[in-house]
This record gives C-alpha cells, sequence and structure tokens, in this order.
C-alpha cells in the first residue's frame, strides 16, 4: 500500500477515504489492486478498512466521522464520555450532523440539528465533537434522568470544562428553539459547583435555607505554598467541609486532615464540617449551626 495511505491509516485507526485512496493512487488499476482482494475492505460508504485492523471503540469514532463528513461530529454520550463526564457509557457511539441533504447509512445513532455553531464544536482526545456544555444540553434533550444530567453538569464544572454561567448563557440562546430539558438544566445549575452529590446537597440546603451562596472549591495558599482546597467559603473566613460516608480512614489520611486543618485555622480560617448523615439525615440541624455561625462572624457582638 502506498505510504501516505499507511501514514493516514495508522493516524485513523485503520481506515482511509475513498478521497484519499483517489488522491493516492496515479491510476484505475492501481485503485483496484487496493480494494479487489488488496489490503482495503469497504466499512461504510467512502470508507475503508486495512485488513487485520483492530476494531476498538476508536475505531468506531473515526468510523462515523470520516462516513459522515467534516461537518460531524461526535456528541451525546459518546461526547460525554470523550470529556470524561461522570456516568458516561464509555462504549457508546453516537454523532451529530446539521440537517440537511442525504446522509450515508451507518450502523451508530445519527442525530441531526438544525444549528451547531462554532461555540458547540471542540477537539476532544482528537476527536471532533460537542463542547461539554452543549453535550449536557443534548443529554437533557434525550431525556436522560435527572441524576445522569446532574452527574453531568457537577463533573464538567469540576473539569474546568464548563461553568454555571455558561450554561445558563448557551441555555438562554438555544431556549427559543424549544428545546425539551432546558427547564431541567435551569433548575440543576442553581445548586451546581460541587464536586459530589454530597456538595450539591449541601447547596441545595443552603439555598432553600436563604443563607449566602459559599464559593465552591476555593484554594487557599500561604504565600506561594498551597495549603488547602476547601469545598465551602463563606465570606472571607468560614470554611465548610462536607465529608463522605467512609471519610479518611487511615491513619496517614487523617494526619494529613489534622494538619491542613490546623494550617487554615493559623491563617485566621474558621473551620467547620457537615458529614454525609447529617447533610442527608438531618439537614435542619446543619442549617441551624450554619446561621448560627455565620451570624456570629458577620454580626459579632461588641
Amino acid at each position: 500500500m502506498d505510504s501516505t495511505l499507511e501514514r493516514l491509516a495508522e493516524i485513523q485507526h485503520g481506515l482511509v477515504t475513498n478521497r484519499q485512496i483517489d488522491d493516492c493512487c496515479a491510476t484505475p488499476w492501481e485503485r483496484r489492486r487496493l480494494i479487489d482482494g488488496g489490503p482495503l475492505l469497504k466499512a461504510a460508504p467512502g470508507v475503508y478498512r486495512v485488513r487485520g485492523a483492530p476494531v476498538t471503540h476508536e475505531h468506531r469514532l473515526v468510523l462515523g466521522l470520516l462516513a459522515l463528513g467534516n461537518e460531524s461530529v461526535v456528541s451525546y454520550e459518546a461526547a460525554a464520555a470523550l470529556h470524561r463526564l461522570d456516568r458516561s457509557d464509555r462504549t457508546a457511539v453516537e454523532f451529530t450532523v446539521v440537517r440537511g441533504g442525504r446522509q450515508p447509512m451507518i450502523p451508530f445513532q445519527v442525530h441531526t440539528t438544525k444549528w451547531l455553531p462554532p461555540i458547540d464544536r471542540v477537539s476532544s482526545d482528537g476527536f471532533r465533537a460537542t463542547s461539554a456544555t452543549r453535550t449536557i444540553i443534548d443529554l437533557a434533550h434525550a431525556r436522560r434522568t435527572r441524576p445522569r444530567i446532574e452527574a453531568a453538569i457537577d463533573s464538567a464544572v469540576r473539569l474546568g470544562l464548563s461553568s454555571p454561567t455558561v450554561l445558563a448563557h448557551r441555555l438562554e440562546t438555544l431556549r427559543g428553539s424549544g428545546r425539551w430539558g432546558c427547564r431541567l438544566i435551569e433548575d440543576l445549575v442553581v445548586d451546581s459547583g460541587g464536586h459530589s452529590p454530597l456538595e450539591r446537597r449541601f447547596l441545595q440546603i443552603v439555598r432553600e435555607a436563604g443563607l449566602p451562596r459559599p464559593a465552591t472549591q476555593v484554594i487557599h495558599r500561604h504565600g506561594s505554598r498551597f495549603v488547602a482546597r476547601v469545598d465551602f467559603l463563606f465570606g472571607a473566613d468560614v470554611v465548610v467541609e462536607v465529608s463522605g460516608q467512609h471519610g479518611h480512614s487511615s491513619p496517614s489520611e487523617r494526619r494529613k486532615d489534622a494538619q491542613r486543618r490546623s494550617e487554615l485555622i493559623e491563617m485566621g480560617r474558621l473551620v467547620y464540617e457537615h458529614t454525609y448523615a447529617d447533610v442527608f439525615e438531618t439537614p435542619q440541624t446543619v442549617v441551624r449551626d450554619l446561621r448560627r455561625r455565620l451570624t456570629s462572624r458577620l454580626c459579632p457582638t461588641s
């Protein structure tokens, strides 16, 4: 096989397009030699696979993108997996194309849309894909469950791939198209910003109690030295941490927690902790303690 085709096939997970074959073959005879009993097998309309090339997940994604053309993108659950959003289906193979024109038949799910502007397109792991923000909106439009959308939002925020502000802006732009799921995302964005369902629930408790929303995942430094990333910071100095069901149980982890807490206190922070049971089983106690602590800090008695 032509060396240029070999390099293309290596880059494209064992696949080459009809046009690439034509560009590398000087005569029709050379083309027939590759396809008629040669090293290339038809994989999809306009796309060929090198005999023996492994059919991996990445191979399937490339196959779809090559067959559907340059305006196609990996989308929905497949894009969520590329972005490494929580609860993604790592085996999904889905694409989106702009509506209009006849699409080739491929053995994967293909969605259509009226509008896919540049802001909604990114490159992720070398694949054309919908942005994390557009992916979340698409998943909601596909009526995925509320916990699934929560996980997608929180992990996108945690990974720095989106933010509540960006999501709100894209929702406002897409709302006019009547996309189902915009209201669900709007509801879920309110309590986003944490790194887990536990942190999301804490933010919901704070909001429902009418308390000020804290900053989330705030980094504290002593000079240039990193000290801690805290779950929540109210005002300038009230730190609240929430611990999971199991917490840190090893002696070394407990020592690190104690050292971290001591350094935060030395920096003038007030550090409080609420457990998983506090947040999910006795939220009224969390609200009472928070209100008392914030009031005493923000309005100290003379």
